[in-house]
């Protein structure tokens, strides 16, 4: 969040290190080999009373439990990761050997993140987590089948082909990959679920078993009970895949009843077969500050963490603003903390901070020890990378740059003015406890091969980073970001690019962008629980107690914060930038399903031909470039059309565009789809409004006319319609103020035209007065704030509208009609799981992102919401596939797409959730 500036924000009135620790252990583990499928800176606070939250008192928050988790029904093989055997990190680990601090004089050289290893150089550190079992893997595990068990009792049995010993060498090192658990180790493990002795390698082959006292006959005896074993799961299997198959059939025909699978109508859990569980995948999240993570990435951050998922935060900047390690109303009073400016050790205490939120976050003990090693870069400098010794899963990675200091004002110094161009080079800031002691500088192309290479070294399936397009306040024109946060953002998005271009043995990857500062001027989209277990993590950061648990000099967090942990009402807020979009499942007419996500900055395609074709994808399209979040919307024709948004950079830093773009299918059903073809921006330069639009709304009238709906700069609503000759008409006015996030548009039963969109106090609307007429004009509609995501479908004659309720997650809908002009009939209140950010609608099925992050579902009015074990990146999306099935998809952690379905019947229940593709390894 960082540095040093007068926050910019609304006028009054406007719209809104390493302690003693027990030897814990490691084990390495890498993408390809795991199977687990079954500030402020000056700080110059204002004391505007609109511009912060209410302050609390330390003893407010004092929370007995670290993390707050949300159980579900166990589920066989969900989280159960081979190469991890049972119980907690260091139990499970003790023949491992344990991170402790190395001077880097005495560390073994490092390889650089995504560079070459010197030839005979010793094995390098590895930043890759390992895995050990969360509370929900743990209980899993104890749920898993048998082969399970035994491939873990094989492990544990120290057989002389696995992984039994310590060593400083990663395993794997001698053919150059990082992490990877030695193939042996993994033959006996697959040896152990076949039915091969639990407590030792396997005789070679030819080799007569060893006997005596009998054992041949009891050897013969067990393996023909293995036999009948082996044919029993055989013979389950192939009636559960009949049973499947033939569901699919039913719900191509439209006729699936009323619970597939003998589920009852009271069943509240989501059910989730044992193949439907998602891979863990792997979270890379880059910020620009030491808690820009924690006040703009929470709670997904420690969803990520408690749910288990390896999670590496990298840190561009060191964060130092002016140096003082002090609230600013108190100055170089405060005791225990940096008095006179000291750069280099506010960053080390802002570290330190940072370091304890995450411990707690990850193990509940903040004084949890940490490794920290020196790794070379790709950009020719050095990096920290501190490892959680408990959780080694958890990773920081700081590249120490100089920060801003300031918000907006123009500071050469700063990644803002490496991007222009106005300094060659950006200088490192060291913070006084790296073990990093060599400085060094970084060229623009350097920072990206840079961010670039620690994507290489840790192959993430997801990707956060914040908003590269936050706009600019309409009065002031100050950015309503911090410029290191979104400048920082885009150097992120050309890292993003040159990794997807130039590796090509990795995984594919999603992407998630946040919103910043402007979260403050919001209204919440937190329950107060929630908003309470994020406000921890920032407690534990500011270091309220001060006590020095860290054993630095440079103190233990960032006590700049510590009089306002909250922040601009931070804590309170998450709000996804881009990918808010519900509308990216859609059918054909063979009840064939297509799904269209941004994978590896192109729009993938999946696709199940009819009701009962094998699925198919992920499908790149041609054309790098995209960014989060695509819809599709079913042309007079039949034909489907993908809309979404484009990014190019250009030769000059003022060519940074941002742009609508849409691709064709080529014919009805067709596999193709026809060149990206561009509409444009309402934007003038990147300079005016920082390129911020939102996604385009897509939908066709009763007359077969395409329009496509941008939330501009301005905050207003622009709109382009297609013409009878198929070219598209100039961007329109059509209204509107205060328009913040993406707007929503759906036809009504006469064919008309309705777009709503969010005001940070309520929602407006424009209607057709009939279909092919122009909008008419925008209409308040006098419904209550929400938290910014809608979603809209056409049904009950009117447009029908959900949206989440304000501090709390609620969900709520109101049917909007156009007879007579925009009117909303009635608003009521559908409950929930919590939660924040967009649901999707379709049929009887309502589904969303609940608290602790998985999907929470309800599939009737009045029924139970369930929640299933899939975390997931963006939104949900549903559609109706036939006249009475309800078809629902997310895209997981993994980058994998996983799809359900469920009868449109007030007594159905969502079938297993099933994964498309193969496991998401190197494409």
């Amino acid at each position: 969040m960082s540095d040093g500036h007068p926050r910019p924000g609304p006028p009054a009135g406007g719209a809104p290190g390493p302690g003693p620790a027990p030897d814990p252990t490691y084990q390495y583990w890498q993408y390809g080999h795991s199977d687990p499928y079954g500030q402020y800176g000056q700080y110059a606070w204002s004391q505007d009373s609109q511009q912060y939250h209410q302050s609390h008192l330390p003893h407010q928050h004092q929370h007995p439990e670290p993390v707050r988790e949300f159980h579900h029904a166990p589920q066989a093989g969900w989280n159960s990761w081979d190469g991890w055997p049972d119980g907690a990190g260091a139990q499970a680990q003790q023949a491992q050997q344990a991170y402790e601090f190395q001077h880097p004089a005495d560390a073994e050289p490092a390889r650089a993140f995504g560079g070459p290893e010197a030839a005979g150089a010793p094995a390098p550190f590895v930043p890759q987590q390992s895995q050990a079992p969360s509370p929900q893997q743990a209980q899993a595990q104890q749920d898993a089948p048998q082969g399970r068990r035994a491939a873990r009792l094989a492990r544990r049995a120290g057989a002389p082909d696995g992984p039994t010993g310590a060593s400083t060498a990663a395993p794997g090192a001698a053919d150059g990959r990082i992490g990877e658990a030695p193939p042996q180790g993994r033959r006996a493990a697959r040896t152990a679920r076949r039915g091969g002795a639990p407590d030792g390698p396997a005789p070679a082959a030819g080799a007569r078993p060893r006997g005596g006292g009998g054992q041949g006959p009891q050897r013969n005896h067990r393996w023909a009970g293995l036999v009948k074993g082996v044919a029993l799961c055989a013979a389950v299997a192939a009636a559960g895949m009949l049973v499947l198959r033939a569901g699919a059939a039913v719900e191509g025909l439209g006729g699936s009843p009323a619970h597939p699978g003998g589920g009852g109508p009271d069943t509240a859990a989501v059910a989730v077969g044992a193949g439907a569980v998602p891979d863990p995948g792997r979270v890379v999240q880059i910020v620009a500050h030491p808690d820009d993570d924690l006040y703009f990435m929470n709670p997904d951050l420690r969803y990520s963490i408690s749910a288990g998922h390896p999670v590496t935060s990298v840190y561009l900047t060191a964060g130092e603003a002016d140096g003082v390690n002090a609230a600013p109303a108190k100055g170089a009073t405060t005791k225990g903390a940096t008095a006179k400016p000291d750069k280099p050790a506010y960053a080390e205490a802002r570290q330190n901070g940072i370091r304890a939120a995450y411990a707690k976050m990850a193990t509940g003990d903040r004084s949890s020890a940490w490794k920290r090693t020196v790794v070379p870069t790709k950009g020719g400098g050095h990096a920290e990378v501190d490892v959680l010794v408990a959780n080694p899963r958890v990773n920081l990675v700081w590249l120490q740059l100089r920060e801003a200091g300031h918000g907006y004002a123009d500071v050469p110094d700063s990644l803002h003015g490496l991007w222009d161009g106005k300094v060659a080079r950006l200088e490192s800031m060291l913070s006084s406890g790296t073990p990093v002691k060599q400085r060094f500088a970084y060229s623009k192309d350097q920072v990206v091969q840079t961010l670039a290479g620690v994507l290489e070294q840790y192959a993430p399936t997801t990707v956060r980073f914040q908003d590269p397009t936050p706009g600019r306040y309409p009065d002031t024109k100050q950015y309503t970001d911090h410029q290191d946060h979104f400048y920082g953002a885009r150097f992120v998005q050309m890292a993003t690019a040159a990794y997807a271009k130039d590796v090509k043995d990795r995984p594919h990857f999603a992407v998630q962008n946040y919103v910043g500062y402007f979260n403050g001027s919001l209204p919440s989209a937190l329950d107060p629980q929630e908003a309470k277990e994020k406000l921890d993590s920032l407690d534990t950061y500011a270091w309220l107690d001060r006590q020095n648990h860290c054993g630095s000099d440079a103190g233990c967090g960032d006590l700049k914060v510590s009089d306002h942990p909250a922040g601009n009402r931070w804590t309170d807020s998450i709000n996804y930038a881009r990918g808010t979009g519900t509308n990216w499942l859609t059918s054909d007419k063979d009840h064939g399903l297509w799904a269209f996500k941004v994978l590896d900055g192109q729009v993938a395609v999946w696709h199940r031909p009819g009701p009962v074709g094998a699925w198919r994808g992920p499908d790149l399209l041609p054309g790098t470039g995209m960014d989060p979040g695509a819809s599709a919307v079913t042309l007079k024709d039949g034909r489907i059309a993908v809309f979404g948004t484009r990014t190019s950079f250009g030769a000059r830093p003022t060519d940074y565009r941002r742009e609508v773009v849409h691709a064709v299918q080529k014919s009805p059903g067709a596999d193709g789809f026809g060149e990206w073809q561009s509409l444009g921006t309402p934007e003038t330069a990147d300079e005016t409004w920082t390129s911020d639009i939102s996604a385009p709304a897509v939908s066709v009238d009763g007359t077969g006319q395409p329009a496509a709906y941008v939330r501009d700069g301005a905050y207003g609503l622009r709109g382009r319609v297609q013409q009878a000759d198929g070219g598209w008409g100039p961007w329109e006015k059509h209204g509107g103020e205060d328009l913040h996030g993406a707007p929503v548009t759906a036809t009504d039963g006469a064919g008309r035209r309705i777009v709503l969109s969010a005001t940070s106090k309520s929602v407006v609307g424009w209607a057709q007065p009939k279909p092919g007429a122009p909008l008419g004009r925008v209409t308040a509609t006098g419904l209550p704030d929400t938290t910014l995501p809608l979603t809209a479908e056409g049904r009950e004659g009117g447009v029908r509208l959900w949206f989440r309720k304000p501090g709390s997650g609620n969900v709520r809908t109101a049917l909007m009609t156009a007879d007579g002009g925009l009117k909303v009939n009635h608003m009521t209140d559908l409950g929930g799981l919590n939660g924040f950010g967009s649901v999707t609608a379709s049929g009887h099925v309502l589904a969303g992102r609940a608290a602790g992050g998985q999907l929470g579902s309800e599939v009737g009015p009045g029924r139970p919401w369930g929640r299933s074990p899939l975390m997931f990146v963006g939104a949900p999306s549903s559609t109706m596939t036939g006249k009475n099935m309800v078809s629902l998809a997310v895209v997981g952690l993994d980058a994998r797409l996983y799809v359900t379905s469920s009868a449109d019947a007030p007594d159905a229940y969502l079938a297993p959730w099933q994964p498309v593709g193969p496991r998401n390894a190197a494409p």
